[in-house]
């Protein structure tokens, strides 16, 4: 794959097409969604497994606009196609449990899971994301535990300010029973800006 990032090249595409487009692309073997607006552009793609009673969705977020831009996972909603909204579950609640009662496949399928997607796109444009923080965490320790803590505090998607040209991704955890979450929207409300993808048409 070429060095530079698939994230790099989907700052342009929604811009070209009309604005607010949503594309949809595939990598890695995801289908994504991204949209641009007011220069920041959000993609995300659910990923295949689910980790105890948490469907995830896999988001990655670049600032191409002039101002810095604040994202939270309470920023992230999904709409069932039922009706029903389901929230982000924050970052901390995920790590507690997980210290609490993840076990060994627990992270193994966690980690194995998030970095499949990930690593399915090039990723030189991430400036304060996965990488850097797994490697922050990677003197947390290396069984039990711990790591299933530091795994989990790696690859959450956790409060982040995103100054103009940075980008970041992470997990977004939705409670669910451990079932896919199936057809519905997902919703991101960030700098009095709203994003909206439908995602009746991509796999879960």
């Amino acid at each position: 794959m070429e060095a530079r990032s698939w994230l790099a090249r989907l700052v342009c595409l929604p811009v070209l097409a009309c604005g607010a487009q949503v594309i949809e692309f595939e990598s890695g073997g995801l289908k994504y969604l991204t949209q641009t607006r007011n220069g920041v552009t959000v993609m995300f793609a659910h990923l295949p497994s689910q980790v105890r009673e948490y469907s995830i969705v896999q988001v990655a977020v670049s600032n191409g606009s002039s101002k810095t831009w604040t994202f939270r996972p309470s920023d992230f909603s999904f709409r069932l196609a039922v009706g029903r909204t389901i929230e982000a579950r924050p970052a901390r609640k995920v790590i507690s449990e997980l210290i609490e009662r993840a076990s060994r496949n627990d992270v193994i399928k966690l980690v194995t899971t998030y970095e499949s997607g990930l690593y399915g796109m090039a990723r030189a444009s991430i400036t304060n994301g996965y990488e850097q923080r797994r490697q922050a965490f990677a003197a947390e320790g290396s069984y039990g535990r711990i790591k299933a803590a530091a795994a989990a505090s790696a690859i959450a998607f956790v409060e982040t300010k995103l100054t103009p040209g940075a980008s970041t991704d992470g997990a977004i955890f939705y409670p669910s029973e451990g079932k896919p979450l199936g057809p519905g929207k997902l919703i991101v409300q960030a700098g009095g800006t709203v994003f909206e993808f439908d995602t009746d048409t991509i796999a879960h």
